[in-house]
């Protein structure tokens, strides 16, 4: 409406002023034109000088200005100002029409006709009045795109089910396509909601600013939708044990359902895990429920996160996705070395005895230079005591810290301490007692460093501290997995207000800048709750405080009862996670493991020596195993990026799921192997931000000198498209005297100095 309204009075339309120079020609030269106006205006605003007292000094300005901005417009008329537009030479370009084919264009939203059904309307006939239109101009190329783009020799061809858009790499293949021809532009007729892999979208456009190709969008679809609910990311973990506690955060939105309660449900393989009710936050926002659950069955396992579709949904197939976890068969050592002998370590141990997936080696120090080793591999393991070099302590996953002195130590060992997290990526819990923290002596040391508390400077002789205390979660630690006692998410918070006290005797009150509190204590000796569980990722690994020292009362005090399994539900959540990601000596990821098919995914090998040094020289290979049991090898190379980092890139073409076996040697010995899983099929991706990116279109066409449009204002495109620097072209003059805005301003201006002289009396 505005675009026409400026047309009605500025006698073309505004993609005409954008393109065109603006210049003068008047038939006269400029100097006479201009000593005509004076000649004219001069007399005028004399005659307002000679009127004398009938006209005081501001009714002269005021009329001298009316008659000179009138005579102005004419001596801007009598100059013939005009635009110089570059437009194209019929049927001596060539235009490429680029059609999105994925399956998002299915949708039915804005009216009764799905995006495909309008979209074959616009442009899908050689008779429709666009295509005629254009075709009139410039020789037409049609392309389909969606995962790949081809030539479209008939819009019968287009049957809307491609499970990708990857508009980056349609620009590219329609801009070589037609590189050796006169192209006057491209038109992108999409929702815009581009969903592949390649990445290649910022180099096309960059691409097609240098060759001076224009990109003219068409958006098709609804910007949101009136009635939608939509789940978009699940942040699972990778790699889990058997039977941990597994908590999966999934985001979601909606529009037209705000206040609804739906029900979350969690399956694997058809069996429900859990369902979690969700409060669906107001329309257009994004809220995270976080669900928590177990898996016991070891292997790559395909969880399906799904909320049942809602009545008048725009779209159902957003309304659920998946999340691959690896549940590992495996059983990681923990060291646990105590300074002195105290109850914790016999609770401890009687907390996990039976857990197949966590094995604690406790190395308990009796007196001086007298250890006590329990649960070792080989009756020489530990007789030494502590571990004095690196490949000794870096086989182990996970170090439990009792209360030991720091002087205890040698510099060196506190240094492997600290890079036994840092650079073995380990898992660290130091605990709290009187030889702990800042009263054991570490502040200062290479291990306060990986702690993620701060540790105030050693007290004074004699200057003991003790205070009985309540544990109870943190609001980020009530949602996270070690805190899940295996009660009811709504009796969980009881549940710990109801644990016996504990004690203290370390004084901790600041965490570490990025560090997570997911327990705190209260009590007589603090002010404000102070941490008492509390982590943070340092280097590789990640290191934890449990800053108690008697967890064994949730297991002995009178008020718990002989059946409770809270203090070994608590230990053994504690320790698996403590261990769960601590990386092998090769540890190999992808940067997506479920993909649709036809979707390239890196792989990367990460590759370490005995004593976790990262080494670049390594030979590194994956064997894949397809779905269908055939195997292929690839090699992995350096990255060069960063030390021991290996990377290749696989093509999943077969829907199903993939093994990734990936073996490191050097010199002929070997490194060590990882197995790891991607995934691959349909997996709804056309579905999921399906709705009409207009932004992103504008700023495609914006950038590369096209413009944007929609359906109903596409009408105009076959004009705008003609005015083009791009292709073969001839430069046309478009007068601009004869502009209806500038009779009317004449006739304005008149009629103000008339009536302002008329109320004057001079008229």
């Amino acid at each position: 409406m505005l675009e026409r309204l400026f047309e009605l009075l500025f006698k073309y339309r505004p993609v005409v002023f954008e393109r065109g120079e603006f210049a003068f020609a008047p038939p006269w030269p400029a100097v006479v034109v201009l000593v005509l106006a004076i000649a004219v205006a001069v007399p005028a605003v004399l005659l307002y000088r000679r009127t004398g007292g009938r006209l005081d000094r501001r009714d002269r300005i005021v009329l001298s200005m009316l008659r000179v901005t009138a005579v102005g417009i004419l001596g801007f008329c009598l100059l013939r100002p005009m635009l110089i537009v570059a437009t194209v030479v019929p049927q001596e370009n060539f235009l490429g029409i680029l059609v999105d084919d994925s399956r998002s264009m299915q949708i039915t939203d804005g009216g009764d006709a799905s995006r495909a059904e309008r979209v074959l309307e616009a442009f899908g006939s050689p008779t429709s009045p666009l295509v005629s239109a254009l075709a009139e101009r410039f020789k037409l190329r049609f392309f389909r795109f969606s995962e790949t783009a081809r030539r479209l020799n008939d819009s019968t061809e287009l049957d809307f089910s491609g499970r990708r858009t990857d508009l980056g790499r349609a620009l590219d293949m329609a801009r070589r396509e037609l590189g050796g021809v006169p192209l006057a532009g491209l038109i992108v007729v999409t929702d815009g909601a581009e969903n592949g892999a390649s990445g290649e979208t910022a180099q096309s456009i960059l691409q097609l600013q240098s060759d001076g190709v224009p990109v003219y969008t068409v958006g098709v679809g609804d910007r949101r939708y009136a009635r939608d609910i939509a789940l978009r990311r699940a942040s699972a973990p990778g790699r889990v044990l058997a039977g941990s506690a597994i908590a999966v955060d999934v985001e979601l939105t909606q529009s037209g359902y705000g206040g609804t309660d739906v029900e979350l449900v969690v399956e694997d393989a058809g069996r429900i895990l859990t369902t979690t009710p969700v409060d669906l936050p107001r329309d257009g926002d994004v809220t995270t429920a976080r669900v928590h659950f177990t898996v016991d069955e070891p292997g790559p396992r395909s969880l399906r996160f799904r909320i049942d579709p809602r009545d008048g949904e725009a779209v159902t197939a957003n309304n659920e996705l998946a999340a691959l976890i690896v549940v590992e068969d495996r059983r990681p050592r923990i060291l646990y070395f105590e300074g002195e002998p105290r109850f914790e370590v016999k609770f401890l141990r009687r907390a996990v005895q039976d857990d197949e997936h966590v094995r604690v080696v406790v190395l308990q120090r009796t007196a001086d230079e007298k250890f006590y080793a329990i649960d070792v591999d080989d009756e020489d393991d530990l007789v030494e005591g502590f571990p004095t070099t690196r490949e000794e302590l870096f086989r182990y996953d996970g170090l439990v810290l009792g209360t030991v002195e720091a002087s205890f130590f040698t510099h060196d060992q506190l240094r492997m301490l600290a890079d036994f997290v840092g650079r073995r990526g380990g898992g660290l819990l130091a605990l709290g007692g009187r030889r702990s923290f800042a009263e054991g002596g570490y502040a200062g040391t290479p291990l306060a460093d990986a702690l993620p508390v701060v540790l105030e400077r050693r007290p004074i002789e004699g200057d003991s501290f003790f205070a009985p205390v309540r544990i109870r979660p943190t609001a980020f630690g009530a949602t996270h997995p070690v805190t899940q006692l295996g009660t009811a998410d709504d009796a969980l918070e009881d549940r710990w207000r109801s644990l016996p006290a504990l004690s203290a005797v370390n004084r901790i009150r600041e965490l570490k800048p990025g560090a997570s509190a997911l327990l705190e204590a209260t009590g007589d000796g603090f002010d404000d709750p102070v941490p008492a569980l509390a982590y943070h990722r340092y280097g590789r690994g990640r290191a934890a405080v449990l800053a108690v020292q008697d967890t064994w009362l949730w297991q002995m005090h009178a008020d718990i009862p002989l059946e409770d399994q809270t203090h070994e539900t608590l230990w053994r959540q504690l320790l698996r996670w403590l261990v769960e990601d601590v990386p092998n000596h090769v540890t190999a990821t992808a940067d997506v493991d479920l993909v649709e098919s036809g979707t390239p995914v890196t792989i990367t090998a990460e590759v370490s020596d005995s004593g976790y040094i990262r080494v670049n020289g390594a030979d590194v290979d994956a064997r894949i195993v397809a779905p269908d049991g055939s195997e292929s090898s690839v090699p992995l190379e350096w990255s060069v990026q960063r030390d021991g980092e290996y990377r290749a890139t696989i093509v999943p073409n077969q829907d199903g799921r993939y093994e990734v076996h990936v073996d490191a040697a050097q010199s002929g010995a070997p490194l060590g192997a990882d197995v790891m899983y991607v995934e691959s099929g349909d997996l709804g991706s056309e579905f999921r931000n399906a709705e009409l990116q207009q932004d992103a279109l504008e700023r495609i066409a914006e950038e590369t000198g096209g413009r944007y449009y929609d359906l109903g204002s596409v009408e105009t495109l076959p004009e705008d498209v003609s005015f083009t620097e791009s292709g073969t072209t001839v430069r046309e003059e478009r007068d601009l005297w004869d502009m209806p805005i500038l009779l009317i301003a004449l006739l304005a201006f008149l009629a103000a100095e008339w009536t302002y002289r008329r109320q004057r009396g001079l008229a």
